[in-house]
């Protein structure tokens, strides 16, 4: 489906990077996983300035009102707005539009991981898995039965094909300040091969200027940096109702019996100094919220769901040197036989740092800090770079 008369003058905004990011051929057919935001509408007009046939899709991934929390907000995953947003854009643009359940798939794939993960003493990347387990698993598949050649989001991320390997390049994003490249390192060379991301190759400020010529409304939204399920953000108690419904319904996630109750703060050397409200409301460096007088500020520095325990110390006690990471996956490069020198994130929103990544027995790697690293905390991502090029990335386990 072509348009007619075009939402931009010639040649405003062509889709043509100013740095490589690969594009669909004009004439390709593109689903785009269309949120409401401002991102993925402007990606699904951009590519259909660029001649691609565009389909959009909402994926219907939650229903606020079954955890509670249930707040008006700008942003959301599943918001009415939200889809009435992506609506009145895929109407502005002439394009087919629908809205797809993924509900069942996002709860196993996404929301019971988050929570299991919790119950295992760990801080868990949910976005990380919605993109590997929905957003380029599912709805993949469900793009190639519309007979589309691409999927397209509206993720700040690039990819390249290597002339003389043919191997797919995941790339951050030209703006670094908005650079999503952390949270796709999940993902494999066949789907790399059907991805695009056309706001790559642009700044938020352009972006946003792009959408206010198409939907002013959406152009306005605020950008959203929480858990999209939770829409009161109140992580802790979502996981408190998650969990008691889950345990009435007698689901095999849950593997001990009230896994939130308190239980003892502990130091270093095992003294007990106090009780936490349940470990799973506690993460690795935190500070604030422990209730504790200890006369000089201490931290979360080991949680011990096993024992039902939070160990707190010095700040000195949150750095190392070295982490131990699985289920590793070589995104842009072939797995390597011997050790890798790159740099390292340990989380979305920290600097990358120089380090050695050494491959061990099965998925699993072991990462070597030129200088240490605060508060490495098991179960997030943690992603290995070349300059620009995401070579693949990990789960920390210690």
């Amino acid at each position: 489906m072509t348009h007619e008369t075009g939402i931009f003058p010639p040649s405003t905004f062509p889709l043509q990077p100013s740095v490589p990011n690969r594009l669909p051929p004009p004439g390709a057919t593109v689903v785009v996983a269309m949120s409401g935001g401002v991102d993925s509408s402007v990606a699904a007009a951009l590519l259909q300035e660029h001649g691609c046939e565009v389909i959009g899709i909402t994926m219907h991934l939650w229903d606020y009102a079954q955890t509670g929390g249930n707040v008006h907000r700008e942003h959301g995953c599943c918001t009415i707005d939200d889809r009435n947003d992506a609506r009145v854009v895929a109407n502005r643009l002439g394009i087919p539009y629908y809205v797809v359940d993924f509900r069942e798939e996002f709860k196993k794939g996404v929301i019971d991981r988050f929570v299991s993960e919790y119950l295992e003493g760990r801080t868990p990347n949910p976005c990380v898995a919605c993109n590997s387990e929905v957003k380029f698993g599912i709805l993949m598949d469900r793009a190639r039965h519309l007979g589309a050649d691409f999927v397209a989001t509206g993720h700040y991320a690039r990819i390249t094909q290597e002339a003389e390997t043919g191997r797919y390049q995941l790339r951050v994003g030209l703006d670094v300040g908005k650079d999503q490249s952390y949270a796709l390192w999940e993902l494999s060379q066949e789907e790399l091969a059907q991805t695009v991301y056309p706001v790559g190759g642009l700044t938020k400020e352009e972006t946003r200027r792009i959408a206010q010529r198409l939907a002013p409304r959406v152009a306005a939204k605020k950008d959203s940096y929480e858990i999209c399920f939770i829409q009161d953000e109140n992580y802790g108690r979502f996981l408190e109702e998650y969990t008691d419904k889950v345990s009435a319904k007698g689901d095999g996630l849950l593997r001990i019996e009230n896994p939130i109750r308190p239980g003892p703060i502990v130091n270093t050397k095992g003294a007990v100094l106090g009780e936490h409200r349940g470990y799973p409301f506690y993460t690795i460096g935190q500070r604030k919220g422990l209730g504790l007088a200890a006369g000089h500020p201490v931290y979360v520095v080991d949680i011990r769901p096993e024992t039902n325990t939070v160990v707190v110390g010095d700040d000195d006690d949150l750095l190392a040197n070295t982490l131990i990471a699985d289920r590793v996956n070589w995104v842009s490069i072939a797995p390597p036989k011997g050790a890798v020198a790159g740099q390292v994130k340990i989380r979305y929103r920290s600097g990358a740092a120089p380090a050695v990544i050494t491959p061990e027995t099965g998925d699993s790697v072991r990462v070597d800090f030129d200088t240490s690293q605060r508060a490495v905390t098991p179960g997030q991502s943690v992603v290995f770079y070349e300059g620009e090029i995401v070579l693949g990335g990990g789960i920390i386990r210690k």
